[in-house]
C-alpha cells in the first residue's frame, strides 16, 4: 500500500523514466551515440528515483492492538531525546513516513507554523516548519508535533479538528525526512528510551502508572 497523496510524485518519476527510456532507443536507432549514452544513464537514474519513491511512500498495513493501559509509537524511526514528558522520534529516509495517533481521542486543535529546514534532530530544529495536533483524550491533551528538516518541505494533514480518531489511525505524513514528537500524560510512565528504534502504531512507548477508571 502507499501513501496517500504519493501518486503525483509516482506518477512524475515514473513518466521521466520512460521519457528517457524512449529517447535512449530512439538515439540509439539513429546513430547519435553520445546523446544515446547520456540519455540510457538518465534512465536508469529515473529508474531508481522511481524505486526511492515507491520505497519512501510506502504505507503498509499494520495491526494496531487498541488499549486505554498504553501509548504508542506515532512513527517509525530512532528516539533521538525525551525530556520534559516529551519523546522525540527521528525518522531517517528508510523509515515509512506515515505517522499515527498514539492514543484514542478527538483532535482539539491543529496549528501549522512556518519556519526554516534546519536538520530535524537538532534542538534549533524547533524554529522548522511543523504542525501540530492537539489530541484530547480521557487522560487530557496529547500534542503529536511533525517537524520538517532539511530536505522535507511539505508536511501533510489527514485529518482536521473535531475529528473522533482511534489509536494507531493514520493522521499525516511527512515528506522525506524529519521527526515526531510527542508528550505523554502524568498518567503514564515512559518505557521507552534514547536510541530505542520504534515502529508507528506497534511499539509501546508509555504505559498507565496504575489501572484506576477514569
Amino acid at each position: 500500500m502507499l501513501a496517500k497523496g504519493s501518486e503525483p510524485w509516482l506518477f512524475t518519476a515514473a513518466l521521466v523514466t520512460a521519457l528517457f527510456a524512449i529517447l535512449s532507443r530512439a538515439m540509439n536507432s539513429s546513430h547519435l551515440n553520445h546523446v544515446a549514452y547520456l540519455a540510457n544513464n538518465a534512465a536508469y537514474l529515473a529508474m531508481a528515483l522511481t524505486f526511492f519513491m515507491v520505497l519512501f511512500f510506502r504505507d503498509p498495513e499494520r495491526k494496531v492492538e487498541i488499549s486505554d493501559t498504553y501509548m504508542i509509537s506515532p512513527a517509525d524511526g530512532t528516539i533521538i531525546d525525551i525530556r520534559d514528558r516529551k519523546v522525540c522520534i527521528f525518522m531517517f529516509f528508510q523509515n515509512v513516513h506515515v505517522n499515527r495517533a498514539p492514543i484514542s481521542g478527538k483532535i482539539r486543535e491543529i496549528t501549522y507554523k512556518k519556519g526554516g529546514y534546519l536538520p530535524a534532530f537538532c534542538k534549533d530544529s524547533e524554529r522548522n516548519e511543523r504542525n501540530e495536533f492537539i489530541i484530547h483524550s480521557k487522560y487530557g491533551d496529547v500534542s503529536v508535533t511533525q517537524i520538517a528538516g532539511t530536505i522535507a518541505r511539505r508536511i501533510v494533514s489527514y485529518s482536521r479538528v473535531n475529528d473522533s480518531i482511534e489509536q494507531g489511525q493514520r493522521i499525516g505524513m511527512i515528506r522525506f525526512g524529519s521527526r515526531v514528537d510527542v508528550t505523554i500524560p502524568h498518567d503514564f510512565e515512559i518505557t521507552v528510551r534514547k536510541g530505542e528504534r520504534v515502529l508507528a502504531g506497534k511499539t509501546v512507548i508509555a504505559t498507565i502508572k496504575n489501572d484506576r477508571d477514569f
